[in-house]
């Protein structure tokens, strides 16, 4: 018989009765997701490793924050990983800048179709060239796109996360994804899309 592994709920329980090794079944477990989040917010594998640090740190130091009525473990660890981004990205300036003054109820009501419109992307793409615009993007167009298209969580786990409604996640990726889509379409031509952002999902 196949023995379950433990949930995260579980490891954290035993984690907090001072069993060391169940920190390293977490850290294990959701160390890879939480690094991602980070290089693919800042572009830098060093800010990437210190964040993710930090994250594991903090579950350390201060584990009784979560809240499992509030939502998953994995989705608190995000949280925590957005809140140090945020702060090192203020202070580091570690992506280009654009205007941040979009406005978001313009796009609340506006639904989202079951096909990406970043599927719509240029098939000359490169992952290179989709990494560059996303770290372009200001902070909270880059967060739902990361979150929602690379990490592929749901909305209402993204809305956790970011401590928002899930409609404010569902109109910032509905404009986080048409700014994706300018930068990266060809101006004189529109030609078959391809999953450029999907394979993006794998730069680490």
């Amino acid at each position: 018989m196949i023995a379950l592994k433990p949930s995260d709920d579980e490891l954290l329980s035993s984690l907090l009765g001072g069993d060391e090794e169940a920190f390293a079944a977490l850290y294990r477990r959701r160390q890879g997701g939480i690094y991602r989040f980070a290089l693919q917010m800042s572009g830098s594998p060093a800010l990437a490793e210190d964040v993710t640090q930090e994250v594991f740190m903090v579950l350390m130091r201060d584990c009784s924050r979560y809240d499992a009525e509030r939502g998953s473990l994995s989705s608190f660890l995000f949280g925590v990983a957005r809140n140090l981004m945020r702060q090192r990205l203020g202070r580091e300036q570690f992506y280009v800048p654009m205007d941040d003054e979009v406005s978001e109820t313009a796009i609340a009501d506006e639904g989202v179709s079951g096909a990406s419109p970043l599927e719509d992307l240029s098939r000359g793409e490169t992952i290179e060239s989709v990494r560059r615009a996303i770290l372009s993007l200001p902070a909270r167009y880059r967060e739902v796109i990361v979150l929602c298209e690379l990490q592929e969580l749901s909305y209402a786990d993204a809305a956790l996360v970011l401590d928002c409604a899930v409609g404010t996640v569902r109109s910032r990726l509905h404009r986080a994804r048409a700014m994706l889509i300018d930068k990266l379409r060809p101006r004189e031509e529109e030609v078959p899309a391809v999953d450029g952002l999907k394979q993006a999902r794998c730069f680490a």
